[in-house]
């Protein structure tokens, strides 16, 4: 079951770093991005690709655990 979830948790900061890359306007990243442009500023961003990075550096270490 660990694995599941580990792939899941991959899968979505996947999608962080393509909506980060692309400044998505897809409905769930603007509301995500609004919210956190109040500490974050122009660099929301770029902390959408860092945070996708780390999701799936997270996730595949509790899908190999698993």
């Amino acid at each position: 079951m660990g694995t599941i979830w580990g792939l899941v948790i991959a899968l979505v900061g996947g999608l962080f770093i393509f909506w980060g890359r692309t400044r998505s306007s897809f409905l769930v990243y603007r509301l995500l991005a609004a919210r956190s442009r109040l500490l974050w500023g122009d660099r929301v961003h770029g902390f959408y690709q860092v945070a996708g990075g780390l999701m799936i550096i997270a996730g595949v270490l509790i899908a190999i655990t698993a």
